[in-house]
C-alpha cells in the first residue's frame, strides 16, 4: 500500500455552508442549494464545471437524487456515501481519491441532514444493525467512558466535570465568532457544571444539539487549482480505522482510551509525513459530540500524553489563543451535528483558517490542520482523520 498516494494531489478550492440550527422554514433542498451556491461562488465556477458529485446523508436522503434534483446537475455521476457520523468526511475522502487517481478533474461533495422535523434526536433506533447494540443511549456510552477515564487516572469526579465544563465553555466562546453556528452565545463555567444531568457525569452542556444543516466543498486536481483561485488548500492524507465493534463484549476493553481513533490518526500522519502531531498540527477540528469525546481525542491523536488532558485543558493549550487551538469555530457543541454535513463543516473550518479568512477567530500563520469525525461510541468507533495543508 502506498501510504502517501493522496498527498498534495488534490486541492479544496471552494466551500459553502448553510445556516446550522432549527431550520423549520427550510427544506433539505433549500440547505443544499444555499451551501452549494456559496461553494460555487467561493471557487469561482459554475455547475457545468463539475465532473462528478458525492452526497453524504444518514437519514435525510436515499440516493444521488438527494442533490442532483435540487441542484439540477447535468447527467453526471452522483454517489451517496453513508458511514454514520463520519459520513460527510467519508464523502470528501471518496471524492478526493477519485480526483487523485485521475478519473475526474473537478468534483463536488455535499453533506446534509434535516433532523428537527423528523423528531429523531440523532440517529433513529431502526437505523442500527443489531450488532451495534440496543437499549443504550449515546450519552450513556460516553458517560461510561468518562467514569472509567476518571477512575483510571485517579481524577476526582468534581475535577473531571470541571475540565469537561471548560471544553464546553471554550467551544461556546468560539461559536460566538461563527454566524452560521446553531449556538452563538457564551456560557459560564458554573452554569455548565450545575446544568441538568443527562447521563452522569455528563450534563446538558456536555452534549451537542440535534441540528439541521448542509455543507459543501469543491475539489480539483492540485495542478489545476491556481487556474480557479489563489485561495486553496491541499489534502495531505486520510486515515480510517473501523474496528470489530466488540468493545462492549470484550472483557479486556478498557473504556479509557480510543484505539480506533489512535490508529486512524497514525494512518493519516503516515500519509501526510507528520512525525510529531503535537508540534506539527497548527489547529484541529475534533468530534465533540460530547465533551468527554473531545478530551479523549486530544490523547488519541497525540496532542498530549494519555492521562495528561486535564493539565492541558487547565493551561489553555486548546483555546483559540492557545498553542494548538481545537474547534476554532465552536465545533459540534456550537454548530450542532447534522450528521451527514458535520465532517465537511469541520474541513471548511480548516480551509477558512488555512486561507486566512477566519476573521476574528483567525489563528496566527497556520500551516497544517487536522479534522476528525467519528461515528459510533467507545468500544465501537468509526473515525476518519483528514489532514489539510496551506499551499
Amino acid at each position: 500500500m502506498q501510504v502517501d498516494a493522496i498527498k498534495d494531489k488534490v486541492a479544496i478550492i471552494g466551500t459553502g455552508c448553510s445556516k446550522f440550527g432549527e431550520n423549520w422554514g427550510m427544506s433539505a433542498d433549500d440547505m443544499i442549494i444555499d451551501s452549494v451556491k456559496e461553494a460555487y461562488q467561493d471557487a469561482g465556477i459554475e455547475s457545468d464545471a463539475i465532473n462528478a458529485a458525492w452526497v453524504s446523508t444518514v437519514v435525510s436522503g436515499y440516493s444521488g437524487y438527494t442533490i442532483s434534483t435540487p441542484l439540477k446537475l447535468p447527467h453526471i455521476p452522483v454517489t451517496r456515501v453513508e458511514n454514520l457520523c463520519a459520513s460527510g468526511m467519508d464523502g470528501l475522502r471518496n471524492a478526493a481519491f477519485a480526483v487523485a487517481c485521475g478519473v475526474y478533474d473537478i468534483v463536488l461533495v455535499v453533506g446534509v441532514e434535516k433532523l428537527k422535523d423528523s423528531g429523531y434526536s440523532g440517529l433513529p433506533e431502526f437505523f442500527f444493525h443489531p450488532a451495534y447494540g440496543q437499549g443504550y443511549t449515546a450519552p450513556g456510552r460516553w458517560a461510561l467512558f468518562a467514569t472509567k477515564y476518571f477512575m483510571t487516572y485517579g481524577i476526582k469526579p468534581e475535577d473531571g466535570k470541571r475540565a469537561l465544563g471548560k471544553i464546553s465553555v471554550k467551544n461556546h466562546y468560539n461559536g460566538t465568532f461563527s454566524p452560521k453556528a446553531h449556538f452563538q452565545k457564551e456560557v459560564d463555567l458554573e452554569k455548565v457544571i450545575n446544568a441538568p444531568i443527562i447521563a452522569s457525569p455528563l450534563g446538558l452542556f456536555d452534549c451537542c444539539p440535534t441540528t439541521d444543516g448542509a455543507a459543501a466543498a469543491i475539489l480539483c486536481r492540485a495542478d489545476l487549482a491556481s487556474s480557479f483561485t489563489d485561495d486553496y488548500v491541499l489534502i495531505k492524507g486520510f486515515g480510517l480505522a473501523v474496528g470489530p465493534g466488540l468493545g462492549k463484549e470484550d472483557i479486556d476493553y478498557q473504556y479509557d482510551h480510543l484505539p480506533e481513533t489512535e490508529i486512524a490518526g497514525k494512518q493519516a500522519y503516515e500519509a501526510a509525513g507528520i512525525k510529531d502531531p503535537r508540534n506539527e498540527i497548527s489547529l484541529a477540528q475534533v468530534h465533540d459530540c460530547f465533551t468527554i469525546a473531545e478530551l479523549a481525542e486530544y490523547e488519541a491523536l497525540g496532542f498530549c500524553e494519555k492521562g495528561a488532558a486535564l493539565d492541558e485543558i487547565e493551561n489553555g493549550r486548546f483555546t483559540l489563543k492557545g498553542e494548538q487551538p481545537v474547534n476554532s469555530d465552536g465545533g459540534l457543541k456550537s454548530f450542532g451535528h447534522p450528521i451527514g454535513a458535520t465532517g465537511i463543516r469541520m474541513c471548511i473550518d480548516l480551509y477558512t483558517q488555512l486561507t486566512g479568512k477566519a476573521g476574528p477567530r483567525q489563528i496566527k500563520d497556520p500551516k497544517i490542520g487536522l479534522a476528525m469525525a467519528q461515528g459510533g461510541h467507545p468500544g465501537m468507533l468509526l473515525p476518519i482523520v483528514t489532514i489539510l495543508g496551506a499551499r
